[in-house]
């Protein structure tokens, strides 16, 4: 993973930053955790309805769209272990869409990347550094991490209702060594975030007829808009780290989300973390039907 990692980062490695009252040695890392990935297909249309500004483009693999469900089990960090659960998709920051498949191939020239569209996390702490510093959509939720001898799964739940459930099937072939960067677009504030996180771990990975799961949407009014999206089938490809180690860089981007009209409705501010404290306790487990 040092080869992905910036110098700017490694440099400032056992230094110690003071953030909203959350203390931080730097750089921002991760010991131990373990994460899923799955990318569904869907459709593209229904999915640009669902991105935030002129400047937040599809990347579309094909004729589809990708929605990526990403969710780590953080068991080593520095405010502690709490389970993230990522519900994105696919995107590019240009002025305009890009051909298929390409985004993929050249992710630098195209500013690649997933536009997080909802990020449930176990503590109360993580909103409050997640939102507060790196603008993603954070909010406290219901949720677990289940690993099996043949599957791995996850669940959330809000308010007693189900907000989403992905359950993937273990690979039977060796783990593989991989190391990935990912950038992440989010809105907060009526701005345009982004933020990069590295990770590193040996893998079980599944393409086309190998990948096996399914991507379940709950009943909860958070996630309703989702369901335009059209009928979630098997995954293109699954991840399943069961042991990694993860960096999330301090530096962070924003830009004015901008619009073709006066928006009518204040985005959520900093009102929304600015009473929050350092709590590290988890809600319940999950426990709506799915």
């Amino acid at each position: 993973m040092l080869g992905l990692i910036p110098r700017r980062l490694r440099r400032e490695s056992n230094r110690h930053a003071l953030v909203d009252g959350i203390p931080f040695t730097l750089p921002v890392r991760s010991a131990r955790m373990q994460a899923l990935m799955a990318a569904f297909p869907v459709d593209p249309d229904a999915a640009r309805a669902l991105l935030p500004d002129a400047d937040v483009r599809l990347a579309r693999l094909w004729r589809h769209a990708l929605l990526v469900i990403t969710v780590v089990n953080y068991e080593e960090t520095v405010i502690g272990k709490y389970i993230e659960y990522s519900i994105a998709l696919a995107c590019v920051h240009r002025d305009r869409e890009p051909p298929p498949l390409l985004p993929f191939l050249l992710r630098g020239h195209y500013q690649f990347g997933q536009y997080v569209y909802d990020l449930p996390v176990s503590t109360e702490v993580s909103v409050k550094g997640g939102k507060g510093i790196w603008g993603m959509p954070k909010h406290q939720a219901n949720l677990d991490f289940r690993v099996t001898d043949t599957a791995v799964s996850s669940q959330y739940d809000l308010d007693g209702q189900l907000g989403a459930y992905v359950e993937l099937a273990l690979p039977k072939r060796l783990r593989v060594p991989l190391s990935v960067g990912a950038a992440n677009y989010c809105q907060f504030r009526g701005l345009l975030m982004k933020s990069t996180i590295y990770f590193t771990g040996r893998a079980h990975v599944a393409f086309g007829r190998g990948a096996q799961g399914r991507f379940e949407l709950g009943d909860h009014p958070r996630v309703q808009p989702l369901r335009a999206l059209g009928p979630l089938g098997k995954p293109m490809f699954s991840v399943f780290f069961p042991d990694a180690h993860g960096v999330l860089d301090d530096h962070a981007e924003s830009w004015f989300l901008s619009f073709d009209r006066p928006p009518t409705q204040a985005p959520e501010g900093m009102e929304s973390v600015a009473g929050l404290g350092l709590g590290e306790q988890w809600l319940p487990p999950p426990t709506a039907p799915h």
